[in-house]
């Protein structure tokens, strides 16, 4: 099991919500009220707005790729961090992957 970390527009993040769910690709996003963003990019330092979105799913590659591909940015943050199962409960780690369509 893995958590996914990404960042998106408000108007775009419950699309990438729903869409990794419907799809199979997650058992669960959550989505957080609207965090400020201090980034540099080509150079220059921006602020912006964004949604947090924290993904459970048992194909963090494949969920990764989901997101690239629809995701408005053309370098969206993707951050998979594998969950120590052995520490977890297990109930729910089965449960996220009975969620998940096995990758191809």
């Amino acid at each position: 099991m893995h958590v996914v970390f990404v960042t998106a527009p408000a108007d775009h993040a419950e699309r990438l919500a729903h869409g990794l769910v419907e799809a199979g690709l997650a058992a669960c996003v959550q989505r957080s009220t609207v965090v400020r963003s201090t980034y540099v990019w080509d150079g220059v330092v921006h602020e912006d707005d964004e949604v947090q979105l924290v993904i459970k799913t048992a194909t963090a590659t494949a969920a990764r790729d989901w997101i690239v591909a629809h995701h408005p940015y053309e370098v969206p943050q993707v951050v998979a961090v594998a969950v120590d199962e052995a520490a977890s409960f297990t109930a729910y780690v089965s449960w996220v992957r009975a969620s998940c369509k096995e990758p191809s």
